[in-house]
């Protein structure tokens, strides 16, 4: 090496500075062997002479020893959760309302770059519209040619997959090129989601390192195959519940045969845990708190009023008839001489002051009771602890957990004014964009690139220049498939509580070049250029129709730089006048 200086800082000390030991005051046994024992904790969080902490010993094992004993149970729990507590239920809705909302829309994005070795504007816009409006009527036809099961659209597959990470965790579906209906079937490509219980390890399979959890990997934990139970876990009247398939996970040019999503929190885990995990102690002990309280409430209100006597048991079972019973069936002659009793004394008052006014005051009757007897009118039941500072702090620990706001979740806005309303929804928005890239993104890139794939294959997508012929091999070329298949995706719209003051600040966005109108329109869940094409037949149909358009009328109220009322050109010129 003509010069090591140079690449000291990358190749780090030679051989020879590695065998300089440190002075002996400041030498530390590594610890790879045996911990060493120190008199007193650096730590307080790692004390075990802690009063607090001294039986808190979690056990240290690797990511899918932790999950996967408890996966099934944990995932069944969350199940039960969502299907039982209206909370939890809405929580879940949230999640595919705020990030996938009521239509998931592609944008493609081509680098012509990388695809062509130049730039090419107006390719990538011929192949945007082209490649947008083929896949929009092929992922959202009602004829459901995307879903294996053809139930679900592309958008309905979306929320299905959100929904299934929020309560296990991962996404798993099966990629499956369907030869049925092949004369009306526009693509061969579908999508067939799977339910994460079946991804397991065979029965037969025995400890096979490499089969973990389902899930198949090489040496370097790279995922080659997925084993998939071909019936439900407790399907045991189906002899196919013992049968697992090996699905692998590409084929040899690498078009994907099976998509499973999850955000690996540590290293080489294979599964994925349901965040909700850590909150359903919480959430049970909610939810049967409400319970309690609410069947309380009920019993309160089921008697309106009670007679009270401060006679003896028997005295009263006496005066009741109870010491006409003989000997015989003694539960027959209780009722009967109780039942005679209270039809002869009701009888006997109604008689009595059913037409006697000295026992009204105002119109209102007032009941004579036996002597050694009152009237207790019980109050109306009250909701108890529901709704106070006791619930609201349980359902603000599961809002947490969930990543979304207190009022969203509690539906809950006598407390918010329009700053913590919009400091909330701040909060609740960056989860749910980071879910939605993590997540819905992913998956729905996966699938455009399986669709694109076959497309172009077939020869469906006309924009692509004559020049790269009818072989395909060009698409397989290192990037190329990245490049072509380059897109982002337009889903729920942010929502506005202020949409004078929202639209005001989109407005200085654009005005000083912070922001695109793609982004702004995309904000509301709309694509930028369906909305100008949109615009532009408006206004020529107000020109044609002789009206004005209402982006031509000056509109004080909506003044982008303060909001402020000015007078109208027209009118300045009449007052200069």
């Amino acid at each position: 090496m003509k010069n090591p200086q140079r690449y000291a800082d990358v190749l780090g000390p030679s051989s020879d500075d590695l065998g300089t030991l440190a002075p002996s005051g400041v030498r530390v046994p590594g610890g790879a062997s045996k911990e060493m024992a120190i008199v007193g904790d650096a730590y307080e969080g790692a004390s075990r002479k802690s009063r607090e902490l001294a039986m808190w010993n979690p056990p240290s094992r690797s990511a899918d020893q932790d999950i996967l004993p408890q996966k099934r149970l944990a995932d069944a729990r969350v199940r039960d959760t969502i299907n039982n507590d209206a909370y939890v239920r809405s929580g879940q809705t949230i999640h595919k309302d705020h990030i996938v909302g009521g239509k998931y829309i592609l944008n493609a994005k081509p680098v012509s770059q990388i695809v062509f070795g130049k730039d090419d504007e107006v390719w990538e816009e011929e192949f945007q519209t082209e490649v947008e409006t083929k896949f929009g009527l092929w992922a959202n036809s009602r004829a459901h040619w995307v879903d294996g099961g053809r139930r679900n659209t592309f958008t309905q597959l979306i929320r299905q997959a959100v929904g299934t990470y929020f309560a296990t965790g991962e996404v798993l579906a099966a990629v499956e090129w369907i030869r049925d209906d092949a004369e009306i079937r526009p693509f061969n490509t579908a999508i067939r989601m799977l339910d994460l219980d079946r991804l397991s390890n065979p029965a037969l399979g025995g400890s096979n390192p490499f089969i973990v959890g389902g899930v198949e990997v090489n040496k370097r934990h790279v995922p080659v195959a997925y084993h998939v139970r071909k019936a439900p876990p407790g399907a045991y009247w189906l002899a196919s519940q013992y049968e697992w398939e090996r699905i692998p996970a590409k084929k040899p040019w690498g078009r994907p045969q099976v998509i499973h999503l999850y955000e690996q929190t540590r290293p080489n885990q294979t599964r994925g845990m349901a965040p909700l995990v850590a909150a359903l102690k919480e959430m049970r002990m909610t939810k049967d708190f409400r319970d309690i309280v609410l069947q309380n409430a009920v019993v309160n209100a089921t008697y309106a009023a009670s007679i009270e006597s401060d006679l003896d048991t028997s005295v009263i079972f006496q005066r009741l008839g109870g010491g006409n019973v003989g000997n015989g069936d003694l539960s027959q002659q209780i009722d009967e001489s109780v039942t005679s009793y209270m039809a002869a004394y009701l009888g006997a008052v109604d008689s009595y002051i059913g037409a006697s006014d000295q026992f009204q005051l105002g119109g209102v009757r007032i009941p004579h009771l036996p002597p050694g007897s009152k009237l207790h009118m019980q109050p109306a039941a009250k909701g108890g602890p529901l709704g106070t500072d006791l619930e609201k702090s349980l359902l603000r620990h599961i809002a947490a957990c969930l990543n979304v706001s207190y009022e969203q979740l509690s539906r809950d806005y006598s407390e918010t004014n329009y700053s913590s309303a919009q400091a909330a929804m701040g909060e609740t928005w960056k989860h749910m964009l980071a879910c939605k890239g993590l997540l819905a993104d992913a998956f729905a890139s996966i699938v455009y690139r399986l669709w694109l794939e076959e497309a172009i294959n077939s020869g469906m997508i006309e924009s692509l220049p004559r020049r790269l012929g009818n072989d395909s091999a060009w698409l397989y070329k290192p990037l190329v498939m990245e490049a072509i298949t380059e897109c982002e995706w337009i889903g729920a719209a942010l929502g506005q509580i202020d949409q004078l003051k929202e639209t005001q600040a989109a407005s200085l966005r654009m005005k000083f070049n912070m922001t695109t109108l793609e982004s702004e329109v995309a904000r509301l869940g709309g694509d930028w250029r369906q909305v100008l094409k949109q615009r532009a037949r408006e206004r020529n149909r107000a020109e044609e129709l002789g009206l004005r358009d209402a982006a031509d009328t000056q509109d004080n109220s909506v003044n982008a730089a303060s909001g402020s009322v000015s007078a109208a050109a027209g009118e300045n010129n009449d007052n200069a006048a």
